[in-house]
């Protein structure tokens, strides 16, 4: 009867490990999702605006220098916009992947190697995205 008694106790003071566990997973989930809404809008608004200078850039100039600005201020401010969201949107991606990889690196010292490898090739990738954006900027100013 002693040794049931024991064995009750110590089965009812253990701590629920898969509550916490949860809690903690969820509460992952929902840090990466904001991280991802955050960059697809801002991926959203660099569409937008260079979906929006295709419109500008249309060849009816009388309309547009009636209003005051003519086709060069408009590709400028076009490519000018392009470029910076695109830089913005980067150098967030960028401190966001640097300093989770630093989290990462002080909590498991063992995997540096790794994870510095894989840190490396995901700033390949955004570096990548901002090029793309120069050269959507520079068609905007030479071939629209």
């Amino acid at each position: 009867m002693k040794i049931n008694n024991i064995i009750n106790k110590r089965v009812s003071n253990a701590p629920n490990l898969t509550s916490t566990n949860t809690i903690n997973t969820r509460s992952k989930i929902n840090k990466k999702s904001s991280y991802l809404k955050v960059i697809s809008l801002c991926l959203l608004v660099l569409l937008i605006i260079s979906a929006s200078t295709f419109a500008y850039a249309a060849p009816e100039e009388e309309a547009v220098a009636e209003e005051g600005m003519d086709s060069i201020t408009i590709k400028a401010i076009s490519a000018a916009a392009t470029i910076g969201l695109g830089a913005v949107a980067a150098a967030i991606a960028m401190s966001m992947a640097i300093s989770k990889s630093s989290e990462s690196i002080a909590r498991q010292p063992e995997a540096e190697g790794s994870i510095r490898t894989n840190l490396l090739l995901g700033l390949v990738f955004i570096e990548t995205a901002v090029i793309y954006a120069l050269v959507v900027a520079i068609m905007i100013i030479f071939v629209l």
